[in-house]
């Protein structure tokens, strides 16, 4: 008996699963991969659903799908301070408090919960839908912040050999939006993430524009961790990036593509057609993050672009392409692959997708 996919994404697009097991504790997760592996089947892990694009044929094996749950306090480890995040940014020093969370605790709860208590580190990525397993996959980050540099180990199974690991993090190797989990999603499954979080009622230094000036602040100004919280959440909710049933600009699988990260060269040259006008932010490595919205939004692709019917650009943010309650996944990966050629073609930059395709694969033309 086939099992509907459609409605446990965020983008309520896909056809079903031949089988669905729902995992409640690590034991029943652990076994459940296990015992898909040892019989050849097709696997798929699925938890909050928020980043994943499921094809209109759907999946043609076994979904998992991550219901475990709870928060826990570490001790403190005898050891050295960790490495500096992949951005560069140091991580934060004591006083500390680590928590391993489960991979199927929700994302936004567990950051309430963090700004509830006085731990900051979180706090700007507030409002983003999906699981705590995710967080390293995506490496998830929004408003300055990256959930990178909070982490201090990934437990996971490794489907290679069968054994469960605590990874450090320069064995996740954490990059803009991915890391070694994303690179290679049929090796690894995360069953809980332990992070480490400042105590103390202000934020970390605050580093986006966008937040700064939400908040009456100037960059590197920290703030109170609810006030910075609200902030994102007005901000993100402006952009239809908060799931909410009444508003049909967040059935999405939020931002579809990441930022395009040029060579410095590149990017100048990029620039000097437009004044310097493509909002851009510097990465430590020399090379410039340039805004994929505005790319799109300056190729033709504006807020609404698409079929009010089926599927759409956000009316709120460009780079959303949602559900408008009549599409399928074959629409939505046409109007992407429109918008990414249409960007190629105009600006000779290459748009790349956020989201996890399942039961089929991206290309950027058809």
């Amino acid at each position: 008996m086939t099992a509907p996919l459609a409605p446990l994404t965020t983008l309520r697009l896909g056809g079903p699963a031949r089988r669905l097991v729902r995992a409640g504790t690590e034991d029943e997760l652990v076994a459940a991969v296990r015992e898909a592996d040892a019989a050849g089947e097709p696997l798929l892990v699925l938890a909050g659903g928020s980043n994943v694009v499921v094809a209109d044929e759907g999946f043609d094996g076994t979904v998992v799908l991550v219901a475990t749950s709870g928060v826990e306090e570490v001790p403190p480890p005898a050891r050295s301070a960790p490495p500096p995040s992949a951005g560069g940014a140091p991580r934060r020093a004591a006083p500390a408090l680590t928590l391993r969370v489960a991979a199927g605790e929700t994302w936004d709860p567990f950051v309430a919960r963090c700004v509830g208590d006085g731990l900051a580190g979180v706090e700007c990525l507030s409002g983003i839908p999906g699981s705590v397993g995710a967080t390293p996959i995506q490496n998830v980050g929004a408003y300055g912040q990256e959930v990178s540099e909070t982490i201090v180990s990934v437990r996971a199974l490794d489907r290679r050999s069968g054994e469960v690991e605590e990874l450090p993090p320069e064995a996740c190797e954490f990059s803009y939006r991915s890391s070694a989990f994303k690179r290679d999603l049929s090796r690894w499954v995360v069953l809980a993430v332990e992070y480490v979080l400042a105590r103390d009622p202000l934020s970390a230094p605050i580093r986006y524009g966008e937040l700064a000036r939400a908040l009456g602040l100037q960059l590197g100004d920290r703030a109170p961790l609810a006030d910075v919280r609200e902030a994102v959440l007005t901000l993100r909710r402006g952009k239809g990036m908060v799931v909410d049933p009444a508003d049909p600009d967040s059935v999405s699988a939020g931002s579809f593509f990441t930022n395009p990260v040029l060579t410095a060269d590149d990017f100048a040259r990029l620039a000097e057609r437009f004044d310097g006008a493509i909002p851009h932010w510097p990465q430590p490595d020399g090379r410039v993050k340039a805004s994929a919205a505005w790319l799109i939004e300056h190729a033709g692709y504006g807020k609404g672009y698409g079929d009010p019917r089926t599927i759409a650009i956000s009316s709120k943010h460009t780079l959303a392409l949602t559900n408008r309650g009549e599409g399928t996944t074959a629409d939505l990966v046409a109007l992407a692959r429109d918008v990414a050629a249409g960007v190629k073609r105009e600006f000779g930059v290459e748009l790349h997708p956020e989201p996890v395709f399942v039961g089929h694969e991206w290309t950027p033309e058809a």
